[in-house]
């Protein structure tokens, strides 16, 4: 038997879920935003790496934060059949944003000479991080976590004998 009711919620309700995971998604970027501006101050002061190791290191140390956080908080309901798989897209789509970051920062400096300290840091740390954030947003909610499919009654119990049937036939009999 078949039902005609839809499984879809409201768009009202999609909006506020939608609206939730944005903040979730921003209170995980505002705490890597941290953890890179500390570590990239400690990378300064304790080593005297230049500005740009300095850079990679501490962004790479915030990416591993935010993926905590997006894995075991906001995401944590959704599909984490492929750790593997997960953990490339996010590094490829965290690389992305980096890159669109560095990339608005470079055509300020180069393309239209704002050399000053105070418009690259707007470049680097307004423009470019607002577009690489949206961007990451996307593509996390989109490719990376992917969240995991709606099933009627008949499909979760069809699902679950197809993974007793598949663990039965891995267990050796006693």
């Amino acid at each position: 038997m078949t039902s005609t009711k839809e499984s879809r919620p409201p768009l009202s309700q999609r909006l506020r879920g939608l609206s939730l995971e944005a903040v979730g998604f921003a209170v995980i970027g505002g705490v890597g935003f941290l953890v890179n501006l500390l570590v990239f101050t400690a990378c300064l002061q304790a080593s005297g790496l230049i500005y740009s190791a300095a850079g990679v290191i501490s962004g790479a140390v915030a990416i591993g934060t935010n993926y905590l956080g997006y894995r075991f908080w906001l995401y944590k309901d959704r599909d984490a059949a492929s750790r593997k798989r997960e953990i490339t897209l996010f590094l490829l789509f965290s690389g992305i944003g980096l890159l669109i970051e560095n990339g608005i920062l470079a055509f300020s400096v180069h393309v239209l000479g704002f050399h000053s300290h105070f418009s690259q840091v707007i470049a680097k740390n307004v423009l470019g991080l607002a577009a690489g954030t949206v961007f990451r947003f996307l593509s996390y909610r989109t490719w990376v976590f992917k969240a995991m499919p709606e099933l009627d009654d008949a499909e979760v119990v069809q699902e679950a004998e197809l993974l007793l049937a598949a663990e039965n036939s891995r267990t050796p009999a006693n």
